[in-house]
């Protein structure tokens, strides 16, 4: 045999997966989306000083610092006449007040509910302070009892990318580092599980793109997640081919297929990891209900990674939807989107997602969601927006 031979046969060949028994989650912008629900605050209070944000310089900063070192980095970038625990104790009670909005992202409590019902020790390692983590998490139910652990960095020697809090956690589950699986969102939290010799799935937003290179594997959202991957419990509630979700309400003009959410600062409503193909209804100008096929991604061909919205009509074409004002309740998953999809899925592809949608919106686990009447009747928009099962971003 030659050393070419005996490389195409070897190189590709992968090392066995270590058996997963415990899986440890990271929180802000893994599980719960903190960043809109406390949108607009650190400019406030950098107005209080006469300081102007600096977004280009915040959007450059990495995700998961630790409260201190993101505080001493505040106090000088903006040459605040504050020390970092004089910034820290001004600014905590105005976000400690939004918090109680932050939503839970797409897939979260899924995989939370799933692991805990299933006998998988589960844990929360946060680089936020224990009190804080608590706060956070106080208003989604279920979600401190079904933790086994919840650690936060001042429980331990040092914050990630510090090995400590996932090496503590997994102490404290009773199960060897070698044997948890970490899901986290930022470039400081796959190191720290690199660190501890964990096994790590990433699901960064737009701005860690670093995390590709680190992690053993990449999510564009936890929606993507797949238990049987690692040897865990695999979902059973798929139905047919389609997923239901916790429903997703937002809004925008659609103009020729693509909807164009309108905001004050030009970012989407929606965080990066809403991610895939879904479906719902659409209201068009607040008069007509139409069944709809929504693509959603990030669309990388511009410098600045826009977000893409497509929309197709379920029944018919879409020139009945077409450069309007559109209200849109997405309450069911078919799958991820790959890059060729993001600006545009094929005429196949389109065909078999309408099909699936057609199929599972007349079944009363998708249909009765929103405060929505079954297709054709119209929906209140006014209905759907006071209604308490809504998750609107």
């Amino acid at each position: 045999m030659s050393c070419c031979d005996c490389a195409s046969k070897h190189c590709n060949a992968e090392a066995p997966k270590p058996k997963i028994l415990a899986v440890i989650f990271d929180l802000d912008g893994t599980l719960i989306d903190t960043e809109r629900a406390t949108k607009g605050v650190f400019q406030e209070f950098l107005a209080r000083y006469g300081k102007v944000l600096d977004k280009e310089r915040e959007e450059k900063k990495s995700l998961g610092m630790t409260l201190k070192d993101s505080a001493t980095s505040v106090v000088k970038d903006y040459d605040l006449p504050l020390t970092p625990d004089q910034f820290i104790q001004e600014i905590i009670p105005m976000y400690q007040e939004k918090w109680l909005y932050s939503k839970a992202l797409p897939g979260a409590n899924r995989l939370i509910k799933h692991f805990h019902d299933r006998g998988v020790p589960i844990a929360l390692a946060s680089n936020s302070l224990r009190e804080y983590i608590d706060a956070k998490i106080s208003h989604h139910r279920g979600w401190k009892e079904r933790f086994s652990v919840i650690l936060g960095s001042d429980q331990v020697k040092a914050g990630k990318p510090s090995p400590d809090l996932f090496e503590e956690a997994a102490k404290q589950m009773g199960v060897d580092a070698v044997h948890c699986l970490v899901i986290e969102d930022s470039v400081v939290g796959v190191k720290a599980a690199n660190a501890a010799r964990m096994e790590v799935v990433a699901v960064p937003p737009r701005g860690e793109a670093t995390c590709s290179s680190l992690a053993n594997t990449v999510l564009h959202s936890l929606l993507e997640f797949q238990p049987a991957h690692w040897g865990l419990p695999p979902f059973e509630d798929w139905v047919d081919n389609a997923l239901p979700i916790e429903p997703i309400y937002f809004s925008g003009l659609n103009v020729n297929g693509f909807v164009s959410e309108i905001t004050e600062d030009g970012r989407s409503t929606l965080p990066d990891q809403v991610w895939g193909v879904f479906f719902g209804w659409g209201v068009a100008d607040m008069e007509k209900t139409y069944r709809v096929v929504v693509g959603i991604g990030l669309d990388y061909s511009s410098c600045s990674p826009n977000k893409n919205i497509q929309m197709y009509a379920v029944d018919g074409n879409n020139c009945c939807i077409s450069n309007q004002q559109m209200k849109l309740l997405l309450v069911g998953y078919i799958r991820g989107l790959n890059t060729k999809e993001i600006t545009s899925m094929d005429a196949e592809t389109l065909k078999e997602c309408k099909s699936i949608a057609s199929a599972s919106l007349d079944l009363p686990i998708f249909s009765h969601h929103g405060c929505v009447p079954l297709y054709p009747e119209p929906f209140s928009v006014e209905d759907v927006i006071g209604c308490d099962e809504i998750q609107q971003y």
